[in-house]
């Protein structure tokens, strides 16, 4: 499979990262310090802030960020693990035998940072919310293909994660807590990519593919290999 497009705008938030000046530094020193505070949230309204999880919220400011003032004709969000935090504390309090939180309820669906968009910024978008494992930013990207092949439409691309349960460290691997990175993708031939068969070396696995492709993309690499679950992908950005 071979697919191409370009970027006509990003921007990103996590610990210690709240603007693009933190992330041209990040992406020159890459031993960045994990463990410091999440921005604060500058557009979401506080009482709607505390209500939702870390990485909704920081989904959610970078989608406003992102949307604000332009038109956008589909938005796609990926997760790997979506509100895992908050299912994790649901199934706990199950098995306690005590009363579920009606907050965590409600918001522990996949689509919760999505929802949010909409009704925070006001704003009727088509929206669909996906979870392919390493793979979910690969196929946000494929899902945005079918908009994307026609003139002047213009697609936000949203991946996020949050911190896994302790309960999980042993089988999932992940040196970010959490973290939300967002593309306005348009119609062109900025950058391409296709899937190959599996490579023994691929770029920055220690990163989420949106993650990985960030940092490729502000060193100007011209040419990398994102890992896949079955397969590999194989990027190339133009000059």
């Amino acid at each position: 499979m071979n697919f191409s497009f370009s970027i006509e705008n990003w921007y990103a938030l996590s610990s210690g990262l709240s603007n693009k000046t933190d992330w041209q530094l990040w992406s020159k020193q890459p031993n960045h310090n994990w463990d410091l505070p999440l921005p604060k949230s500058k557009k979401i309204p506080m009482m709607q802030a505390r209500r939702m999880s870390e990485p909704s919220r920081l989904a959610v400011e970078v989608g406003l960020e992102l949307i604000e003032n332009e038109n956008i004709d589909l938005a796609i969000f990926t997760s790997r693990h979506g509100e895992l935090e908050r299912t994790y504390r649901i199934l706990s309090t199950l098995n306690q035998n005590t009363e579920i939180s009606p907050t965590d309820f409600a918001l522990s669906v996949h689509n919760t940072a999505s929802g949010l968009l909409t009704i925070i910024a006001k704003r009727t978008i088509p929206i669909t919310s996906l979870s392919a494992s390493v793979d979910s930013f690969q196929q946000g990207l494929l899902e945005a293909l079918t908009i994307l092949h026609k003139e002047n439409k213009r697609v936000l691309l949203l991946d996020f994660d949050g911190k896994i349960p302790d309960i999980y460290q042993t089988k999932i691997k992940q040196v970010i807590p959490a973290y939300a990175i967002g593309y306005i993708l348009t119609k062109g031939d900025q950058i391409s990519c296709q899937s190959i068969d599996k490579k023994f070396m691929t770029y920055q696995t220690d990163l989420p593919q949106s993650l990985a492709f960030l940092y490729a993309y502000l060193n100007k690499q011209p040419q990398f290999t994102l890992q896949g679950s079955f397969q590999d992908w194989q990027w190339k950005i133009k000059a």
